[in-house]
């Protein structure tokens, strides 16, 4: 089925789905998965287990799995964290579609998430091509403004080259860049992630 999506924003239900009153429940879930996945539980069983156990729909597991991680994943994730004052003067990688995409949602008042490790995540999925939205320039603005104030050195842009339309977004975010002299680079590379791993990047 096409997709006909103007905007990065929430789902029909998430209003009800997750309205404040459902809160304690998603939060008592999150420590629940959490405690299961420090001791080793498989993620898809543990989810499962608390999903039942709180009776909690499809979306509503997809937001808790996303929130919750293991003590040592929350540990190595926080120890890993920087300031934005660290990129000062230094070479910046960005996850362009996962930064790119929370932004979008968030401007579009889709669900943001805080999850257990201080990270804010998003409920949006791509399905082997990304569409551009109402939200997708302002958030590429909105994202280069922000940047600006720390002037890295320079900022790499890596996007998922199979993804559909990476080559549009790309030359997308390379004019925004130049418009606003912003010293950008955007590459397309098959595993975005290997090359993050190694790399200073947000």
């Amino acid at each position: 089925m096409p997709d006909h999506r103007v905007h990065r924003g929430p789902h029909p239900q998430d209003t009800e789905l997750f309205a404040p009153a459902v809160w304690p429940r998603l939060q008592t879930a999150t420590n629940e998965l959490s405690w299961l996945l420090t001791r080793g539980y498989a993620t898809p069983s543990a989810v499962k287990l608390v999903g039942d156990r709180h009776n909690l729909n499809q979306r509503q597991r997809v937001a808790v799995m996303r929130c919750a991680c293991s003590d040592a994943a929350r540990e190595h994730r926080c120890n890993r964290s920087v300031s934005p004052d660290a990129i000062i003067g230094k070479p910046l990688l960005i996850d362009g579609y996962n930064v790119l995409t929370s932004i979008e949602a968030a401007l579009g008042d889709g669900v943001i998430l805080r999850a257990r490790d201080g990270c804010f995540r998003d409920m949006a999925s791509m399905h082997g091509t990304y569409r551009r939205v109402e939200e997708t320039v302002p958030a590429i603005e909105l994202l280069g403004k922000f940047l600006s104030r720390f002037q890295p050195s320079f900022c790499r842009w890596l996007l998922d080259g199979p993804v559909g339309n990476s080559g549009r977004l790309r030359e997308m975010i390379f004019q925004i860049g130049q418009r606003e002299q912003w010293n950008w680079e955007v590459e397309l590379a098959s595993n975005p992630d290997a090359i993050l791993r190694r790399r200073f990047y947000i």
